[in-house]
């Protein structure tokens, strides 16, 4: 189904769900951006690459460009409840969960003219998302992958995991299997440096992939550090999953990835050193250009 109708067609379910005469979708000039309270949405694709071989590619992850826009008065109080830190409960989660489905369906869109380079699209998903739902997790965007002729396959759903969600790991845990029943592949995030009681949550969810940033490590001088990203990239293996060192950005960090053990990477360090990506916004001509 060409773009422009299929953004029509999640407009018009959006209408019909939310009972508003409201379009969130825009398409211009081959791109789509969503629109949610006084926020657009756009999509940044990031390439994920194998370490050894920084030429080839397993992924682009998904990152969120959001400039703001005249706000419809509909969403006001929607996107006040998200932003702020002390919303009423029930709509602080129906506020994010919509904001959650708006993104990844404008990933989504935006990921079609990239489907020729046979990668996958790894999307994150907030974990209060994931914790308000209580069954059926991934069933209504499983609907939005279907009506762009993909599959669930084709999507990794990233958990960004911190330490204050570790009570509820075995909530978190269900919902993510849930995804998996689906068909959906799995990936945990840490942006800081994993602990030994996290190795347990990695074991019994047992994800396809697990990320580190490297920004995690900046702040943190210990000698103790090369040993454990070893023993964090053998549990990953050991669990049939592949690591991903995140944000590299420097050289040493290239050198870090491999002496660990690291089967991917991602960052700005090798975009400067190997072929260029596209972002969203250029998308019409990554069509042609690969």
């Amino acid at each position: 189904m060409p773009l422009q109708q299929l953004v029509e067609y999640f407009n018009d379910r959006f209408e019909q769900e939310h009972r508003v005469s409201f379009k969130p979708f825009v398409l211009e000039n081959g791109t789509v951006s969503g629109l949610f309270g006084p926020l657009r949405i756009n999509s940044n694709f990031v390439p994920i690459r194998k370490t050894q071989y920084t030429t080839k590619t397993v992924g682009v992850f998904a990152k969120l460009n959001v400039s703001t826009c005249d706000a419809q008065p509909q969403y006001a109080t929607d996107i006040e409840n998200l932003l702020t830190d002390t919303p009423q409960q029930g709509i602080e989660f129906d506020s994010i969960v919509n904001f959650d489905r708006l993104s990844r369906t404008v990933h989504m869109l935006n990921f079609l003219p990239l489907t020729h380079l046979q990668d996958s699209l790894f999307l994150t998903v907030d974990p209060r998302h994931i914790l308000s739902i209580k069954h059926d997790h991934g069933a209504y965007f499983g609907e939005v992958i279907e009506h762009c002729g993909l599959t669930t396959q084709n999507v990794v759903i990233v958990l960004a995991a911190n330490s204050q969600y570790a009570r509820y790991h075995q909530e978190l845990t269900n919902g993510l299997k849930n995804y998996r029943r689906r068909g959906y592949r799995l990936a945990l995030r840490f942006d800081y440096l994993v602990k030994e009681q996290t190795f347990e949550f990695i074991q019994k969810l047992s994800p396809e992939y697990v990320g580190l940033s490297v920004k995690s490590l900046n702040s943190v001088c210990d000698s103790s550090i090369p040993g454990r990203l070893r023993k964090l990239t053998s549990l990953v293996k050991s669990t049939g999953g592949q690591s991903i060192l995140l944000d590299v950005e420097q050289k040493i960090s290239e050198f870090l990835a491999i002496n660990a053990g690291f089967d991917l990477v991602q960052g700005s360090h090798y975009e400067q050193t190997s072929f260029p990506w596209v972002s969203a916004d250029r998308q019409a001509n990554a069509v042609r250009q690969y």
